[in-house]
């Protein structure tokens, strides 16, 4: 871990010139004393790293100093940095990594690219934190120690043991073995079997994980995509789940989207609406769902949506019908 913080560090000075040890520490999430030995450490195994003082001073490092590989061409470091500019510290808790990985790429760049690759970077935003309408994604937190955990026991291969709070129980201990790491729309899933049966944990509900030193029992290929299509349309045949044909207003199609789990067909209608064949929770969720787009959506089927959405509408009429 010292190893690579300390590279970090001289890649920080490396590509942004002069740095106080109060800005190093932010940058590497760690104390100002541990930022000045780690300095002391540098400078013992000669890399030329010194002091300026004064009112502007901090750290420096002597002109010319790099290790220089060549071997990403601009567009291959546009695209990492590219991808490096969304909401890294949600790729599983491995932000830190990101960003200490994406000061790598750039200093690896011989040094025409470099500036020129930064530049075109900026240009780019993947995944803001906000839509057009303002609306801020769902971003479910997940303790940094438990995602170290599970990270752990995944990529090792080790069963691991879960304190799981499913939906409606009380939280209880669990030993699985874990399959991989899903991420949909900022919601993370751990794919698993136990006792040789199928289970997809969502990971906001992970209380607490635990490694355990005994080899998962797992395939040694696994096709993550493959499985999670599978397990999606295993999801949406369970349960209460209801699917609804409906007619929306084009201009309200994204909403509406953003209400139901699956969307099974979509094709124009003839008078400009669309018409959508969708999954809902159940038909609680459908008529909800409904309910906010107004007259912006009709249901088509199933008729007892249409009667509850009617029987709906006609209780808030009859509720306002002599107010005039």
């Amino acid at each position: 871990m010292r190893a690579d913080r300390l590279v970090s560090l001289v890649l920080l000075l490396r590509q942004r010139g002069r740095l106080t040890a109060d800005t190093l520490a932010r940058e590497l999430e760690v104390s100002t004393r541990t930022v000045l030995r780690d300095i002391e450490a540098l400078s013992a195994a000669g890399v030329p790293v010194y002091a300026e003082r004064g009112r502007h001073g901090g750290f420096v490092l002597s002109p010319g100093f790099r290790t220089e590989l060549t071997g990403l061409n601009h567009d291959e470091a546009l695209a990492l940095l590219a991808a490096g500019s969304g909401r890294g510290e949600q790729v599983f808790g491995l932000g830190s990594a990101l960003a200490s990985a994406m000061r790598k790429v750039v200093d690896a760049l011989p040094e025409g690219h470099r500036a020129t690759a930064s530049d075109a970077a900026q240009r780019i935003l993947v995944e803001p934190e906000t839509d057009l309408l303002s609306r801020r994604p769902v971003t479910e937190e997940v303790a940094g120690a438990v995602m170290a955990e599970v990270r752990r026991a995944v990529l090792a291969g080790h069963k691991l043991r879960i304190h799981y709070a499913a939906t409606g129980q009380a939280p209880r201990w669990r030993t699985v073995d874990p399959i991989g790491l899903v991420t949909v729309r900022d919601r993370g899933y751990l794919l698993a079997r136990r006792s040789g049966a199928d289970r997809t944990y969502r990971l906001s509900r992970v209380l607490a994980a635990e490694e355990l030193p005994e080899a998962a029992e797992r395939p040694n290929r696994v096709d993550l995509d493959r499985i999670w299509r599978e397990r999606s349309a295993r999801f949406l045949s369970d349960g209460d789940h209801i699917t609804v044909l409906l007619r929306v207003n084009p201009a309200r199609r994204e909403e509406l989207l953003d209400t139901v789990l699956a969307v099974r067909a979509e094709e124009p209608d003839a008078d400009g609406r669309l018409r959508l064949e969708v999954t809902f929770q159940d038909a609680r969720h459908a008529e909800w769902a409904l309910w906010q787009l107004g007259t912006d959506a009709e249901a088509l089927s199933p008729q007892s949506l249409r009667t509850s959405l009617h029987d709906r509408a006609a209780a808030l009429a009859a509720r306002y019908g002599d107010s005039r």
